[in-house]
């Protein structure tokens, strides 16, 4: 049931024109990015030859094409979380959707599964435009795996507070606007100083995926955020 749920979710965004118009809006500033980007490095790779182990295409384009689409993600997620749950209730198919045989847990990871499905789009989109700086160079792809697993963990914890503020309203606006509210929050705390601020913040954990490191810790953040959120959604669905 989980995976028809995701179907029928995935469905729901790709024949949505926000979906597709958000999507378009995405890509551009990203290809404006990379661009700039590009044309940046070439006007200094001449002189990079001279430094001792100088900064790649990777380095120089690449990671800080993730480091945008992280902060792109940060205003776009809201934006499809909020219709999850919210959109059922005030449309009044919620009732419907849970006295089917179906498990809340089932209901919350389907929709969650079926937006990562769609947001897993957006970073191959970009995954291929890091890739085409092959043509004219080499490419560190750990750094390269780094932040696309960073990005990839980013955007699921992002899409599990989106569903769980959904879960709290019956108007998708509201939801938008607190999804969105709420990230910028815990994305501020990176500004912040101690190591408090940097242990709670999204931007904190990322930054170090973006650099190419690693972590555990950083991994287990993510996935400890994620896990949180859906298992409140899912109590959230059970009060209902």
């Amino acid at each position: 049931m989980i995976r028809l749920i995701a179907a029928r979710e995935i469905r729901a965004l790709f024949a949505s024109p926000l979906a597709w118009i958000v999507l378009a809006i995405f890509q551009a500033i990203l290809a404006w990015i990379f661009l700039a980007r590009l044309d940046a490095f070439l006007g200094v790779e001449a002189k990079l030859q001279n430094i001792l182990n100088p900064p790649g295409v990777t380095e120089w384009i690449a990671a800080p094409l993730f480091s945008a689409a992280s902060m792109i993600f940060l205003m776009i997620i809201p934006l499809f979380t909020m219709r999850l749950i919210a959109d059922e209730a005030r449309n009044q198919t919620l009732p419907l959707l849970l006295s089917a045989p179906i498990s809340p847990a089932r209901i919350i990871l389907g929709k969650f599964l079926g937006l990562m499905a769609f947001l897993g789009t957006a970073i191959m989109l970009l995954l291929l435009m890091a890739i085409s700086l092959l043509l004219g160079g080499k490419l560190d792809f750990g750094l390269l795996f780094a932040n696309i697993l960073g990005l990839a963990l980013l955007a699921a914890s992002f899409s599990a507070l989106g569903l769980y503020l959904s879960c709290l309203s019956s108007h998708p606006f509201l939801a938008g606007i607190g999804g969105i509210g709420a990230l910028l929050g815990l994305w501020a705390v990176s500004f912040g100083s101690g190591s408090f601020f940097q242990a709670v913040s999204p931007a904190a954990h990322f930054e170090r995926f973006n650099q190419g490191l690693v972590d555990t810790g950083d991994i287990a953040y993510f996935s400890l955020f994620m896990i949180l959120f859906l298992m409140l959604s899912i109590w959230q669905l059970e009060k209902r």
